[in-house]
């Protein structure tokens, strides 16, 4: 039987979704024992609280580069500040372990793109956070996709739109979220990744050209954009348009559509309303067809059990890290293209 494996988490005061993290990590199947750094000591109680009980080894550290080679982790969990992930993310790699981290990890899809080749040399896996993929209508919608339910894909149309009441907060407006030289990006990098994610998941499908506009519509002091409008070209021949904006008094709003030669699909997160296609293939049910779900809460283990499946050799990962590179590529592109005025090809 493969062994189970030590996890090593490596944040940071207020370190993104980490309570969420280590409650997955507390029940996941796999795992002999989890340590964690944090250099602020402020995470080491909620830690105590949420781990202990599972592993009673349970260690601390402050220092990331004693914990790799003191405690020599076979995963890492990276969720930090996108500036500073990268070098964290490079000494995990080189210790031999494999990477699964916050989105967006990186600044720029270079320094990803440098990470990316490190894991590839050392047959490491290096995924990006993206437990959305795990929600019940997302794996609907590619089951259909893949049987060939909507034969050839046309079009893409999808949105994710949050509040835009927390850019008037100061402590907000404060966070490394909105301050580009630590975040990469606004809206399009922090959220609106999991949506054209999702879309690159769902149909199997890479953006090959994108253009479109990001600015800074509601004018509250960041420097990041609060809305991003994207028309894309895939590389199988769909096109497709995306909204990512803080607009909304609160909640958010999203949307997801497929049209294709044989049918279509819609669904959105939000309102969990039943996901809707129709497929005029051979055999197929007539009319509109629906599935109902329940988001439900599980999504962030169903990540960290693809990731720690993936460490056991035991799974794929639940994101590869040429996906993971693909969807950052893919936002840079659009500020670059937001910023010249011309469409960016991505390679």
């Amino acid at each position: 039987m493969p062994e189970d494996v030590k996890v090593g988490i490596i944040t940071k005061y207020r370190g993104p979704h980490l309570s969420y993290y280590m409650k997955s990590l507390a029940i996941a199947k796999g795992v002999k024992q989890v340590v964690l750094t944090d250099p602020s000591g402020e995470h080491f109680p909620q830690a105590e609280e949420l781990l202990r009980g599972r592993f009673p080894e349970l260690k601390t550290y402050k220092d990331y580069s004693e914990m790799l080679s003191t405690e020599k982790p076979d995963m890492v969990l990276v969720t930090i500040e996108a500036h500073m992930a990268p070098v964290r993310i490079q000494a995990a790699l080189e210790s031999g372990a494999h990477v699964m981290c916050e989105k967006p990890s990186c600044t720029s899809a270079e320094d990803f793109e440098k990470l990316v080749k490190l894991a590839d040399s050392k047959n490491l896996c290096l995924m990006l956070a993206m437990a959305n993929r795990f929600a019940p209508p997302v794996q609907k919608a590619k089951e259909l996709v893949s049987s060939g339910a909507l034969g050839k894909l046309y079009s893409a149309d999808f949105f994710l739109i949050s509040d835009q009441t927390r850019l008037t907060r100061p402590s907000y407006q404060k966070s490394w979220t909105v301050k580009k030289a630590q975040s990469g990006g606004g809206h399009l990098t922090w959220l609106g990744i999991h949506w054209l994610d999702l879309v690159h998941y769902i149909t199997g499908d890479r953006v090959q050209q994108v253009s479109g506009f990001a600015r800074n519509v509601g004018g509250q002091p960041i420097d990041v954009e609060d809305a991003a409008v994207l028309a894309m070209l895939f590389k199988g021949g769909m096109v497709g348009t995306m909204q990512s904006g803080y607009y909304l008094d609160k909640g958010s709003h999203s949307h997801l559509a497929l049209w294709g030669e044989k049918g279509w699909l819609r669904f959105d997160l939000t309102s969990q309303k039943p996901l809707e296609w129709q497929s005029t293939v051979e055999g197929a049910p007539e009319g509109i067809q629906t599935f109902a779900y329940t988001r439900g809460d599980d999504l962030y283990l169903g990540a960290i059990q693809a990731a720690v499946d993936c460490a056991r050799g035991v799974g794929e990962p639940q994101i590869t890290s040429e996906e993971s590179l693909a969807v950052l590529k893919t936002i840079h592109a659009l500020y670059k293209a937001a910023e010249t005025g011309q469409a960016q090809t991505i390679e």
